[in-house]
């Protein structure tokens, strides 16, 4: 049996860049993994659609306007539904003394502006893998 495609759900906090993450869910997808795109900004409807895609790995993008609280509420949204297991990263805007807080809030990890496509896609390949469903 084949085995299955890495699911990635992408979302984000904040306002603005649309394209950009429309390309960056492109390259994702070109790259073999399965993207669900979404414009969900709240964390529970974030966590419901990341349970009801069965995905493997979600994926933010903080922009301007992103509340960091987010990722806390996310997080424990997870837990509390029983899908701690699905492991977030997060990228983009964010001030340098903010990325260590989220990551102890849990964010595995943070890819701060100017990371290119190819490390992103690099690193989801090392660090993402499928569950079994």
């Amino acid at each position: 049996m084949a085995e299955r495609r890495v699911r990635i759900l992408m979302a984000k906090f904040g306002e603005g860049y649309e394209m950009a993450i429309m390309k960056l869910a492109r390259a994702f997808s070109e790259a073999g993994f399965e993207v669900i795109y979404t414009e969900l900004r709240d964390p529970q409807a974030i966590v419901n659609s990341a349970i009801q895609e069965s995905v493997d790995h979600i994926g933010v993008t903080t922009l301007p306007g992103a509340h960091i609280e987010s990722f806390s509420t996310l997080i424990g949204l997870l837990q509390k539904e029983g899908a701690g297991h699905i492991r977030i990263t997060a990228g983009g805007f964010l001030d340098d003394a903010s990325i260590p807080r989220v990551k102890a809030m849990g964010v595995v990890e943070f890819f701060p502006k100017g990371t290119t496509y190819e490390e992103l896609i690099d690193w989801a390949g090392r660090n993402i893998k499928a569950t079994e469903e």
